[in-house]
């Protein structure tokens, strides 16, 4: 048997090349560069990247999700959120999901890590750029998560309303046909 490939390489590569990039340029720089200013405005451009790639790009083409949030005019914040529907999900590539789920979860875990190493050198100020990625990098986890949580529930709603639907049919024409 094949081993499935990846259904969209270059997505994925993009979707990985962003969260690598900003991790090792913030690595490489705490090692050989003194300057933090070229470190914070390099490494949250990098973050920025990834944040809107994945957010925008790789969660819509990989798993078939898309969300957003927007506050109203009471000042509420209403997220939104979209998915394919179900007969598409399933078309999905496995691969591309994998590899979007685990990096989407495993980069704040690195970011963590970090920033605990910022703590223990007392380089506080580098738990700013830290602290964006961080935040960035729960963004996205909150909103696709709840992104698949809607998806699954519009998925069980319509399966119920499509088995009442076909159940009350079945027993209108079994009452209609006895009459």
């Amino acid at each position: 048997m094949a081993e499935e490939q990846y259904a969209h390489p270059g997505v994925c590569l993009f979707t990985v090349l962003f969260k690598f990039s900003a991790l090792g340029f913030y690595i490489m720089c705490s090692i050989f560069i003194e300057s933090f200013v070229i470190q914070f405005v390099v490494t949250v451009f990098l973050i920025a990247l990834d944040f809107w790639t994945v957010k925008n790009v790789s969660g819509r083409i990989l798993v078939g999700l898309r969300w957003w949030n927007e506050v109203d005019e009471q000042g509420q914040s209403v997220w939104h959120f979209e998915s394919l529907d179900q007969q598409t999900l399933e078309t999905l590539n496995k691969k591309d999901a994998w590899l979007f789920w685990w990096t989407l979860y495993l980069t704040p875990v690195a970011w963590v890590a970090l920033g605990i190493v910022a703590l223990i050198k007392f380089n506080f100020d580098y738990l700013l750029v830290v602290g964006v990625a961080i935040i960035l990098n729960a963004a996205n986890i909150v909103g696709f998560t709840k992104c698949r949580k809607d998806a699954k529930k519009q998925i069980q709603q319509f399966a119920t309303s499509t088995l009442t639907s076909r159940m009350g049919n079945t027993i209108q024409s079994a009452f209609m046909s006895s009459v």
